[in-house]
């Protein structure tokens, strides 16, 4: 009869962390998919094939630099 009881007990323990192991996953899997990576690191991989002009335009879009700013470095680059 002590041999069964521990059986049990280790199934019963086997069970419970595949149980808590899945609800994790899921946990995971879901924030994954409701609260996506952002392209950032495309965007600046991309920014290579980009004039000035366009780089600038995105920079003052994005809110990265001021219109002041924005008109400066306009006219450098002008």
């Amino acid at each position: 009869m002590m041999g069964m009881g521990l059986g049990c007990g280790v199934f019963g323990l086997l069970l419970m962390l595949l149980f808590w192991g899945g609800l994790i996953a899921l946990a995971v899997w879901l924030a994954s998919a409701l609260f996506p990576r952002s392209n950032r690191e495309m965007s600046i991989s991309t920014d290579q094939d980009l004039s000035a002009q366009e780089i600038l335009d995105r920079r003052y879009v994005r809110g990265e630099i001021t219109r002041d700013q924005y008109e400066l470095m306009k006219q450098d680059i002008e």
